[in-house]
């Protein structure tokens, strides 16, 4: 059986990555807080992720990019400006040896903090 990491908190995980990312990851977790400051810190899918009225975002470490899942939404919204990089329906790769894109990240996150937050206030209309 293979031993996985696995991880208590948000400082647990930053902890425990290559030191070289370490201060990546604990700018792209700034970044998510100043966009959407009443979101949740946890561990979600063994990776940092952020929740408001439903999960927000997750990032993570790999070996040569920061993985960032918005969610569908979240990619979509930005498909022109995230098409430079790699990515998947819910998924984008900043790669390690390119400035990360701070702002773009936190204009996403205050559109999927927009997204829950009306999804939320739908809900309790209905």
């Amino acid at each position: 059986m293979e031993n996985k990491i696995m991880y208590e908190s948000i400082d647990d995980y930053i902890a425990k990555a290559a030191p070289e990312v370490q201060d990546l990851l604990e700018r792209v977790r700034q970044v998510i807080h100043e966009a959407a400051p009443e979101a949740k810190e946890k561990i979600s899918y063994q990776m940092p992720t952020f929740e408001l009225h439903g999960n927000l975002v997750h990032f993570a470490a790999f070996k040569k990019h920061i993985g960032f899942y918005p969610a569908p939404q979240g990619i979509e919204a930005f498909h022109d400006e995230l098409s430079i990089y790699k990515g998947a329906k819910g998924s984008v790769q900043f790669p390690l040896d390119q400035p990360l894109p701070y702002d773009l990240i936190s204009r996403i996150v205050k559109f999927r903090a927009a997204e829950n937050i009306n999804k939320a206030a739908g809900k309790r209309k209905s």
